[in-house]
């Protein structure tokens, strides 16, 4: 389950769409550039800057379908380790900048990136802190809460974006700052997608409606106050467990500063009830014309499932573009 959890929602990022400012994050996270040649990198990790006198068992964590998934048991405690054999360390890199992120914030629990690199044969790998999970997902108030709480103590004093572009599913997602949510969203998220399923099935139709909406969806946004808050980004419920104490965890993140609403994007996989938005609501006040915009941070992802998975998702897409050019009168 963890390697499901843990591997499902990484892909290819090109090292070209790193900005300069990752380089800045290189040292604290330990990644390539710092570490000697060895044939296996990971257990020298582990045993020197891992503080491990020992590995006494590593076990396979079956689940991911990109990256390989281990858990490490030594005598200085577990750690998750993913390898992937053909997909440089920006990968994991953007993984790795993405927890940390939410890991600094002191609120809800993720696991702690420690060590990104390369392998001697190619590829790369990521050490990350073991979490044991509990038997269930967890308390929805209790979910609902703290991330209300990360997305308050999340800020950005660069507007809308991330250090870094990283992924959703397999799909690049580009995380250039701008100091406008709308214009961010319009461009950096559902005009990036309409453009590839206009390049993949030259879905014309999709991406001219789509474009529509893009210009014309400023008033749903009125009289609503936006902070960049830090956003996990993907997250449903392959996405969301709990930790032996039942406290709740969240994990492969696809992380960037947004608008808080836009968290609630693949709600229609997160199995989130009421318990939760209440909680969730005392922390971050819900907002005037919430429901009115939720459909469209739904369609973000609706879109990337049809880009990524094809024409079962066309028809949802197009339906919440074709509701709110009605309602717009676009």
């Amino acid at each position: 389950m963890l390697g499901q959890i843990m591997g499902a929602n990484v892909g290819l990022i090109s090292p070209s769409l790193l900005p300069p400012s990752l380089s800045k994050t290189k040292s604290k996270l330990s990644p390539m550039a710092s570490m000697s040649v060895s044939q296996d990198p990971v257990r020298e990790w582990i045993l020197s800057e891992g503080q491990a006198t020992k590995i006494t068992k590593i076990s396979p964590v079956g689940g991911g379908c990109i990256n390989l998934a281990s858990r490490y048991d030594t005598d200085a405690g577990s750690f998750f380790v993913k390898t992937n054999r053909s997909i440089g360390p920006s990968m994991f890199e953007a993984e790795a900048i993405g927890l940390e992120a939410m890991y600094e914030t002191g609120t809800i629990r993720v696991p702690k990136p420690h060590k990104v690199g390369p392998l001697p044969t190619g590829g790369s790998f990521i050490v990350m802190e073991f979490i044991e999970f509990g038997a269930s997902r967890g308390n929805q108030s209790a979910l609902g809460r703290k991330l209300g709480e990360m997305h308050k103590a999340g800020k950005s004093s660069k507007g809308y974006g991330f250090d870094v572009n990283n992924t959703i599913g397999s799909t690049p997602q580009i995380n250039t700052w701008s100091s406008d949510w709308i214009q961010f969203y319009g461009e950096c998220r559902l005009g990036y997608q309409l453009k590839l399923a206009l390049d993949q099935y030259g879905d014309k139709t999709i991406y001219e409606k789509g474009q529509r909406l893009v210009k014309s969806m400023g008033p749903l946004f009125d009289n609503v106050v936006i902070e960049p808050c830090l956003l996990h980004g993907d997250l449903w419920s392959g996405n969301i467990s709990s930790d032996k104490n039942g406290e709740p965890v969240i994990l492969d993140p696809a992380c960037y500063y947004g608008h808080s609403e836009a968290e609630f994007g693949m709600s229609w996989c997160a199995g989130f009830g009421g318990s939760f938005y209440n909680s969730y609501f005392e922390v971050i006040p819900k907002q005037p014309g919430f429901e009115q915009r939720r459909d469209l941070y739904m369609l973000y992802h609706y879109l990337n499932h049809y880009n990524l998975f094809g024409s079962g998702y066309r028809s949802s897409s197009m339906s919440i573009i074709d509701d709110y050019l009605a309602i717009l009168k676009a």
